[in-house]
């Protein structure tokens, strides 16, 4: 497979890239969620001793939700949790000094039951939609853009909407309530290994819309300030984090094997959470990527306004950790 080939040696990182073998340094607490995406890559980390051969330590402290993780991130009681670049800006421009690396380009997609009348955007006029978060979730501001923006289409007064926890629609279109579904990606996955259709991937639309690919929707975030005194710690965490995605990226087995961290029912769930998730490995993260994220700010800025950015008007400095890779094409 061709990003089989680019993730081995994408991977491949330079001696002067790695931290020096030396005192041990303190464990890195890591927030994660149970069945989390995090859950599956820090598992594999320490299974392949690859923090051991970054000369790091790794201490996984598991949370009940997204929102405990924060809590638990402000708080200091983990050093770092994977979370949306967004509420990264948004602290940052009230004075936190959270800093983020990218973890996945996947953010989710629009997805209908096989049955449904729903083929394409324009057909989810007049009818019923679920939409995974709140009125502000991103993938929700995008979609509306890119229905806009290519068929002239107002999705936000157009469609019956209702907003709630992923569960909970997925259930409610699995009972027939619900045309189409707008949620996140490992909801997506599992929807489609029962038989339900992909509309459109929210990455998708981030690319029709202008934008150039590449663009991270979450990522591991720390306190700059504690990133700045330990500087080998998280180039060695970045170092770990990737090898070990470049197994996942490459090794059915290894899927195999953290499938019970998966919630996968079946072998069928797990092929579409690993094709989900390799989908999603940012391959190159730099200055092109980087400026991909802030022209996806302006928009979503525009869309969502000071409710979902808070009084700035671009993306703070600082906000993304002055890390850079690139896969080998």
């Amino acid at each position: 497979m061709r990003i089989a080939r680019r993730m081995l040696l994408g991977a491949t990182i330079s001696a002067a890239a790695m931290p020096l073998r030396g005192a041990p340094m303190p464990p890195i607490r890591v927030g994660v969620l149970r069945f989390g995406t995090v859950s599956w890559e820090i598992e594999v980390i320490r299974h392949h001793a690859l923090d051991v051969a970054a000369n790091v330590a790794l201490a996984p402290m598991e949370l009940a939700t997204a929102q405990a993780a924060q809590v638990a991130l402000q708080s200091g009681e983990v050093d770092m949790i994977v979370v949306d670049w967004l509420w990264v800006a948004r602290q940052r421009g009230a004075g936190a000094d959270w800093t983020f690396v990218p973890f996945s380009n996947a953010v989710g997609a629009l997805i209908a039951p096989a049955n449904s009348p729903v083929r394409d955007v324009p057909d989810l006029a007049g009818h019923a939609l679920g939409i995974a978060g709140s009125p502000l979730d991103k993938s929700w501001l995008i979609l509306r853009a890119y229905a806009s923006q290519r068929y002239g289409i107002d999705l936000d007064t157009r469609t019956n909407k209702s907003f709630g926890p992923p569960p909970l629609l997925a259930e409610q279109m699995k009972a027939g309530r619900l045309d189409a579904l707008l949620t996140y990606w490992p909801f997506a996955a599992k929807a489609e290994a029962a038989g339900a259709r992909r509309i459109l991937a929210v990455e998708d639309a981030v690319s029709a819309l202008g934008i150039a690919a590449g663009v991270p929707y979450i990522g591991y975030t720390f306190a700059q300030h504690w990133a700045e005194q330990n500087p080998a710690l998280i180039d060695g965490f970045v170092a770990a984090s990737r090898r070990a995605r470049a197994i996942l990226a490459t090794s059915d087995a290894e899927w195999q094997r953290v499938k019970p961290l998966t919630g996968a029912a079946d072998d069928s769930e797990l092929e579409r959470l690993r094709d989900w998730y390799r989908r999603g490995i940012p391959l190159r993260w730099g200055e092109p990527e980087r400026h991909a994220a802030v022209q996806l700010f302006a928009l979503l800025a525009k869309s969502g306004g000071e409710d979902l950015v808070g009084p700035i008007s671009a993306v703070p400095p600082g906000t993304f950790w002055p890390v850079t890779w690139q896969a080998d094409a």
